[in-house]
C-alpha cells in the first residue's frame, strides 16, 4: 500500500476535531556513524472536542510500538495509524525507526569525502516530519515542541528552540532543548554533526553559524559577511513588521546534500554549496544575501504566523521573496537586488506565467502531494513581483501599516489570505477585494503598448488589465546615452489609460522602475529603436525593463535569437551594475546555445566571448567575465588565453576543462592532475562534470549512470553537471538519454520535493529532440507525480520554444 497524501478535507476535519498541546520527540542519532537508522519516540498530547471520535496521526516511518492513552493502536500501512475512540485528554505514545537516510524522505545522512565524517539533517516541507516521527503533519495544527536528542559524544546539535542542556552519557551526549513556542510541525528541526561552530552577539541575539569541518576555512570567511546581514536582516524586519525576533538565539547551518535553503525557526539550514571555496561573484553574493533574507523572512511569514492550508502557500513563500529584495534594498549594500530579480527569476516567472502550468497564486489544493508542485516560478518571482506592486497601489507607509496589524494580531497563529488584505484595506482605506481576485485569484500576464497622436500619450492593455500602478519613463538622447527627462506614474483601471506630462522623447519605457508584474510592447514604429538602444538606458533597473521586452518578444516568437542576442550582449558590455554582469551572461550564453539557429549559435556565442575578453579588462569583473569566456571560447587561442588568465584560480581551470571537454580536447589526465591538487572534497563533482561534456559514447553513458540511476550527485550540483551533458552538436551521443528520461519519469517523484523538482528539470533534454518529443513527454507527465508532472510541462514547453527559435522563424 501506498503513502497517502493528506487532503484538504481530512485536513480540515482533524483541525476541528483536535487540539495539539504539545509535542516530546526523543530522537536517537547514536547509531549513524556506522549505520543508516534514525530512532525516535514521539509523544503527543492532545484533546478531542468529540470524545469518542477517531482519528489518525501521520507516520511514514517503520512503526516498532504505538499506543493512545496506554493501549496499542495499529499501523494501517498507509503512512498512517487509526486512532479509534478518543478520549477528551489524550497522549500517544509512537516509537519509530527511520532506515532510509540516504534516499528518503524527511532526514537524510551525508558523508564528508574529505574526512569521513558523518552529518545529519532534517527538512520536512511540505509534510515530510511523518518520515522521521509520528505527528500530525499539517500546518494548522501547531504546538509546542520538546526535543531531546541523543547523538555520538563528538557531535554537536542544532534545534530551534536555542541553548540546551547537554548530559554526558559516554561515548554519546543527550541534548535537552527548551520549549519551542507554538510551530507547524514541517517548521521544526534537528541537525548535528562534528560541526565547526562560530558565534557572535548582535543587538541581543546570539547568532551562531555551522558547518562541516572540511569547510571551516571558508566559513571563517564568510562570517563578518553572514553576520553583518544577519543582523542587518534580523533590526530592518522588526522594525518593518513591528515585531522583533521573539527569541535571542538565531542559528544558520551549512550542511552537506541539501537543496537550497529552508526556514526552520531560529535555526535555517543551508546546502552548503553556498560555501564558495573559490571568491564568490558580485551575483553570487548578492543571492546569498537575497536567500538569507528569504529564509530569515519566513521567521515571521510562515513560523510567527503560519498558512491555513497550502491553497496560502503565497503568504509563505511570496511574502518571503518579495521580503528579501525588499530588505536588501533598503537595509544592505545590495541595492539593485530588484534589479538582479528583474534579469534572473522575474523573467522566469513571465515565460511559465504564459505556458501550461500557469495558475493562479492563490488556488484551491486538493491535497499536499498537489501543494508541492506549486513552488514554482508563479509562487515565487511572480509572487514577490506582485507584492512589490502592492506596496507600490497601497503606499510603504500603509504597507507597513498593515502588516504590523497583521502580525500583532495573528501572531502564533494561521490566517488566510482574506486575514492578510483586511489588514491591509482597513490600513491603506482601500478596498482591495477586486484587487486581490485580479491579481491572486486570475492566472496570466497584462501586456501594454503605448499609442502616441500628437502630444497625447495612451497606455493600451491587450484585453482587461488588472488594477495597478505603473510608470512610464521618458528618455531623450544625449550624446552616447539616454537621459531619463520625465517618469509618469499612472494607475490602471481599464484598458486605456492616458499618460499625461511626457516631454518629446526619444523613447519611452512601460514599467519604468519595474514596479509592476505585467510585459510590454513597442509598436511596429519603434521596435528597432527598443533593440538598439536598451544598452544605453542611463540604470540597470531601466535597461533591465527594456531587456524582459526584448526577452519576452523572443520566447513567444516576436523576436529572432539574434534580435535577441546582439541586445542581450550590448547591454551586457554596457551594464554598470555588478551584480547583473553574471546573470546577463548567463541569459546571452543561453540565446546563441539554446534559442539561436545552427547556422547562428557559433556568431552569437563568439560575440558574447569577445565582451568576456572586453569585460576582464577591469579587475572588478574580471573573474565573472573568464566564467563567461569558460563557456562560451570556441576557440584554441580563446582557451589558451583563457588557462593562461587563470593562473592559480583552480575554478576557472575545471570552466575551461568543461569547455575544452566539449570541443573535444583530450583533457582526462589534465582533469585527473587538476583533481589530485584541488584541496575541495566535493571535487569529483568538478571531474565528473568535464566527464559529462565529453562527447563520447562511454563518457555519456557512466555520467547518466551516476547522475540519474545513481543519483550519486549531491541535488545541488546536480544542474552543472546535467548543463554539462546536454550540450549541442552531440545529438546522436545524446538521443538516448532523451528517452530514458521519459523511462525514468513515473520514478522522478522518488526522495521528496525538492530532489524531484531538481531532477524532472535538469535532466530535461534541450538537445537531439524535436517537437514530436515535446508532445510525448507531456503526455508521458500525465502519470507523474503533481510535482514532477508540473516540472516536466513546465520544462518541456520551455523547450518548445526553443525548438520554435532554432528554425529561425519569429
Amino acid at each position: 500500500m501506498g503513502i497517502r497524501s493528506l487532503t484538504r478535507t481530512e485536513a480540515e476535519r482533524r483541525a476541528a476535531l483536535l487540539t495539539v498541546e504539545r509535542y516530546d520527540v526523543d530522537v536517537d542519532l547514536t547509531a549513524l556513524p556506522d549505520g543508516p537508522e534514525v530512532r525516535c519516540v514521539s509523544t503527543v498530547t492532545f484533546t478531542c472536542h468529540e470524545p469518542g471520535a477517531e482519528s489518525f496521526v501521520d507516520c511514514a516511518a517503520e512503526v516498532v510500538s504505538a499506543t493512545l492513552n496506554g493501549t496499542a493502536v495499529t499501523p494501517a500501512g498507509d503512512g498512517r495509524i487509526p486512532l479509534p475512540d478518543l478520549a477528551g485528554h489524550n497522549v500517544l505514545r509512537v516509537e519509530s525507526i527511520q532506515a532510509d537516510t540516504a534516499a528518503g524522505g524527511g532526514v537524510h545522512r551525508a558523508v564528508d569525502p574529505a574526512d569521513g565524517e558523518v552529518y545529519v539533517w532534517m527538512s520536512f516541507e511540505p509534510d515530510e516530519a511523518r518520515f522521521v516521527w509520528a505527528c500530525f503533519d499539517q500546518p494548522d495544527l501547531k504546538a509546542v515542541h520538546a526535543f531531546t536528542v541523543t547523538a555520538p559524544a563528538a557531535w554537536a546539535v542544532t534545534g530551534n528552540s536555542g541553548e540546551a542542556q547537554v548530559e554526558e552519557l559516554g561515548t554519546a551526549r543527550r541534548w535537552t532543548f527548551p520549549d519551542t513556542p507554538p510551530l507547524a510541525v514541517y517548521n521544526t528541526v534537528v541537525n548535528a554533526g562534528p560541526f565547526h561552530e562560530i558565534r557572535r552577539e548582535a543587538d541581543g541575539h546570539d547568532l551562531g553559524l555551522y558547518a562541516r569541518r572540511s569547510l571551516a576555512e571558508v566559513l571563517d570567511r564568510d562570517a563578518d559577511e553572514i553576520f553583518t546581514l544577519t543582523r542587518q536582516g534580523l533590526a530592518f524586519y522588526g522594525e518593518a513588521f513591528a515585531m522583533q525576533f521573539p527569541q535571542r538565539r538565531y542559528d544558520q547551518v551549512f550542511v552537506p546534500e541539501f537543496g537550497g535553503a529552508m526556514e526552520n525557526y531560529g535555526c535555517v539550514t543551508w546546502s552548503d554549496m553556498f560555501l564558495r571555496r573559490a571568491a564568490p561573484t558580485p551575483a553570487e553574493q548578492e543571492l546569498f544575501a537575497k536567500v538569507l533574507l528569504h529564509e530569515m523572512a519566513h521567521m515571521w511569514f510562515g513560523n510567527i504566523v503560519t498558512m491555513r492550508w497550502w491553497d496560502d502557500l503565497w503568504l509563505n513563500e511570496a511574502f518571503a521573496e518579495f521580503a528579501c529584495h525588499w530588505a536588501a534594498e533598503r537595509a544592505t549594500r545590495y541595492t539593485d537586488a530588484w534589479a538582479g530579480h528583474l534579469v534572473g527569476d522575474k523573467l522566469k516567472a513571465y515565460l511559465a506565467d504564459q505556458g501550461p502550468v500557469s495558475h493562479p497564486i492563490h488556488q484551491p489544493i486538493h491535497d499536499v502531494a498537489q501543494a508541492a508542485s506549486i513552488f514554482d516560478n508563479i509562487t515565487y518571482p511572480k509572487g514577490a513581483s506582485v507584492l512589490q506592486q502592492l506596496m507600490t497601489y497601497v503606499g510603504e507607509e500603509s504597507f507597513r501599516a498593515g502588516m504590523a496589524a497583521y502580525f500583532a494580531r495573528h501572531a502564533w497563529g494561521n490566517t488566510t489570505l482574506q486575514d492578510l488584505t483586511d489588514a491591509l484595506g482597513k490600513a491603506s482605506g482601500r478596498d482591495l477585494d477586486g484587487w486581490r481576485t485580479a491579481w491572486l485569484a486570475t492566472a496570466g500576464t497584462d501586456r501594454f503598448s503605448l499609442e502616441a497622436d500628437g502630444e497625447t500619450v495612451t497606455l493600451v492593455a491587450a484585453g482587461t488589465p488588472r488594477p495597478q500602478v505603473l510608470a512610464v519613463g521618458a528618455y531623450a538622447r544625449k550624446g552616447e546615452v539616454l537621459e531619463r527627462r520625465a517618469l509618469v506614474r499612472v494607475e490602471v483601471t481599464q484598458p486605456r489609460t492616458p499618460v499625461p506630462g511626457l516631454p518629446p522623447a526619444d523613447v519611452l519605457l512601460i514599467n519604468d522602475d519595474d514596479l509592476t508584474f505585467a510585459t510590454a510592447r513597442p509598436d511596429p514604429t519603434t521596435r528597432n529603436v527598443l533593440f538598439h538602444t536598451a544598452a544605453q538606458l542611463p540604470t540597470a533597473i531601466s535597461r533591465g525593463v527594456a531587456a524582459a521586452t526584448v526577452w519576452d518578444m523572443l520566447t513567444t516568437g516576436e523576436a529572432t535569437a539574434a534580435e535577441a542576442g546582439q541586445c542581450i550582449t550590448a547591454v551586457l558590455a554596457a551594464e554598470t551594475s555588478d551584480a547583473v554582469i553574471e546573470p546577463y551572461l548567463t541569459l546571452a550564453a543561453n540565446i546563441a546555445e539554446l534559442w539561436a539557429p545552427p547556422g547562428e549559435g557559433a556568431e552569437l556565442t563568439a560575440a558574447v566571448a569577445r565582451t568576456c575578453r572586453d569585460l576582464a579588462a577591469d579587475s572588478g569583473r574580471r573573474q565573472v567575465a573568464l566564467r563567461g569566456l569558460a563557456r562560451t571560447a570556441a576557440t584554441a587561442e580563446d582557451l589558451a588565453w583563457l588557462r593562461e588568465q587563470a593562473g592559480d584560480d583552480v575554478d576557472l581551470h575545471w570552466r575551461a576543462l568543461v569547455r575544452a571537454a566539449e570541443l573535444g580536447g583530450d583533457v582526462s589526465s589534465e582533469a585527473a592532475r587538476l583533481l589530485d591538487r584541488d584541496p575541495d572534497p566535493d571535487a569529483w563533482i568538478r571531474a565528473l562534470t568535464v566527464r559529462a561534456a565529453v562527447p563520447d559514447a562511454a563518457a555519456k553513458a557512466e555520467v547518466w549512470q551516476k547522475l540519474a540511476v545513481d543519483r550519486a550527485v549531491p541535488v545541488s550540483a546536480v544542474g552543472q553537471v546535467a548543463a554539462a551533458f546536454w550540450r549541442p552538436a552531440q545529438d546522436a551521443l545524446l538521443a538516448p538519454y532523451a528517452e530514458r528520461y521519459l523511462e525514468a519519469v513515473p520514478h522522478l517523484h522518488q526522495g521528496g520535493m525538492i530532489p524531484a523538482m531538481v531532477f524532472t528539470s535538469h535532466l530535461f533534454p534541450l538537445h537531439a529532440v524535436g517537437s514530436g518529443y515535446i508532445e510525448t513527454a507531456q503526455r508521458t507527465s500525465d502519470k507523474a507525480a503533481p510535482v514532477v508532472r508540473n516540472t516536466l510541462l513546465e520544462r518541456s514547453d520551455t523547450v518548445r520554444r526553443m525548438l520554435r527559435s532554432r528554425t529561425g522563424r519569429p
